[in-house]
């Protein structure tokens, strides 16, 4: 049977430590994930995150804490339309970007939000990550994005993560001439597996109506409804 991703949005989220309009690696392995899911008739949506003045911190909007500018609340908008994000970003000194950070804390800052269900706020999203570098480092780098993005609330599926490194060390990236980036059969099977993993189970949640809302209610819990305790006083 034909998949059916009908209505369904994406976010990706370029953590490139690189301006528009200058060339960005991992834009061009998120790239061919949005050309999948456009393909399907999903509306995708794109930020590179260092083209906007986002401030550090870990609350909603920092105006509100000092900070002159933020246009993170904004940008958290198009988040929160979307039923899939995925957050792209290179590789340096093993690890992820500075701009990947900054996004994952200003995603968390958000994560104490409530849903109309009483859930945390991310309920019912799923999240995906695509890396590029010309160093070791990718499995590290895709393990703390995707446990940060379920531990706040995102539902990860299987083999969420797709990537490319060239040889260890100085050499060329994913993008540049000779590199056999874009022609590499691994990295191109895994952002395809990744791409419809990531449509397949946010469909599934969607006809679900979102995750189920039984025992996982922050506004049940601070009521006194504690599901797993023996003698539940509201029994």
């Amino acid at each position: 049977m034909t998949p059916d991703f009908t209505g369904l949005r994406a976010m990706f989220i370029n953590c490139t430590l690189n301006r528009s309009p200058a060339r960005s690696h991992t834009q061009g392995v998120i790239d061919r994930s949005a050309a999948i899911m456009e393909a399907n008739g999903v509306g995708v949506d794109q930020i590179r995150a260092v083209d906007h003045d986002i401030a550090t911190g870990v609350r909603p909007d920092m105006t509100e804490h000092g900070w002159d500018a933020d246009e993170w609340p904004a940008l958290l908008d198009r988040v929160l339309a979307a039923d899939i994000l995925v957050i792209g970003g290179p590789i340096w000194l093993g690890d992820n970007s500075s701009v990947t950070r900054r996004v994952i804390e200003r995603l968390y800052g958000y994560s104490g939000v409530l849903n109309e269900h009483g859930q945390y706020a991310y309920y019912g999203r799923v999240a995906g990550c695509l890396l590029t570098g010309n160093e070791d480092g990718l499995k590290h780098c895709a393990m703390s994005i995707l446990y940060s993005l379920q531990h706040i609330g995102f539902t990860v599926p299987p083999q969420a993560d797709a990537g490319w490194i060239g040889e260890v060390g100085p050499g060329p990236s994913y993008l540049d001439e000779g590199s056999g980036g874009p022609d590499n059969d691994f990295t191109n099977r895994n952002t395809a597996f990744m791409t419809y993993n990531l449509l397949h189970l946010a469909a599934m949640i969607r006809r679900a109506g979102g995750i189920p809302a039984h025992g996982n209610q922050r506004t049940a819990w601070d009521t006194g409804t504690h599901p797993d305790h023996a003698n539940p006083e509201y029994r």
